[in-house]
């Protein structure tokens, strides 16, 4: 009877459930065996930093948009890990950005303070003027007063009156001037003005028979305190109209 057992062979059921259990006993360790270790054998928030060798882990390893801002430890990007010329001012919050150090004072700039001695720029509006009417101030700075006129025939006149002896004043024209100013290439010119004067001519435009002519005259002064001012005005005259216009602008110095 005893001999009887020892020689019956196992039945396949048993031997199929002696090797499943075995795989089950063994299968870590023929993963590790052979190196075919995948996340099923790994539970879950097991792998820590310190099981990974450093400079390992690379960028074909991680999913694409998957590291965020709270991966990544403050204050330790820098410049040189953003490529040049990708940062752009969609990426800056505007608000804390400060000044330019040498624009600090664009904000309150109305007058050209370093500009080569230019102390303050004076822009002559476009100033109509009609025939024969008074003349119109264009600028003024100190003793010096820069003047517009039409007179009769629609001539776009320019003078200079000071309240200060011994004043010069300068300018270009179109037309030979006569009386006291001496007209040469560069136009009228008047080294001695006086207060007594009046209104001195430095310019004009007269067109002759054309109805309408334009011209750009240089105009300067000067004032033996050191006050003065040079620029460039337009003159326009409109005979069909019976009117002149001036404009331009004025270096005022002093």
């Amino acid at each position: 009877m005893k001999l009887s057992i020892l020689r019956r062979r196992p039945s396949p059921a048993l031997v199929i459930s002696m090797i499943a259990l075995f795989v089950s006993l063994s299968g870590v360790s023929y993963g590790v065996a052979t190196g075919f270790i995948d996340s099923r054998e790994i539970k879950n928030n097991e792998i820590r930093s310190l099981d990974i060798r450093n400079n390992e882990v690379r960028t074909r390893d991680l999913r694409n948009n998957e590291v965020r801002g709270i991966d990544i430890r403050n204050s330790t990007v820098q410049g040189r890990d953003i490529a040049l010329n990708t940062v752009t001012g969609e990426d800056l919050n505007e608000s804390t950005l400060g000044k330019v150090p040498s624009a600090t004072s664009a904000d309150s700039a109305t007058t050209a303070t370093t500009a080569s001695g230019v102390s303050t720029l004076k822009v002559i509006p476009v100033t109509t003027v009609a025939t024969g009417s008074q003349p119109v101030v264009l600028a003024s700075h100190g003793p010096l007063t820069l003047s517009g006129e039409c007179a009769p025939g629609a001539i776009a006149r320019l003078s200079v009156s000071t309240t200060e002896n011994d004043s010069a004043a300068a300018g270009t024209n179109t037309s030979t001037g006569t009386g006291p100013e001496t007209y040469s290439g560069l136009g009228f010119q008047d080294a001695d003005v006086d207060s007594a004067d009046g209104r001195v001519k430095i310019a004009e435009l007269s067109a002759g028979m054309a109805i309408r002519g334009y011209t750009v005259t240089t105009a300067s002064a000067f004032a033996l305190t050191g006050t003065g001012f040079s620029g460039e005005v337009a003159l326009y005259r409109d005979s069909s109209a019976s009117s002149c216009r001036f404009h331009g602008s004025l270096s005022l110095q002093g």
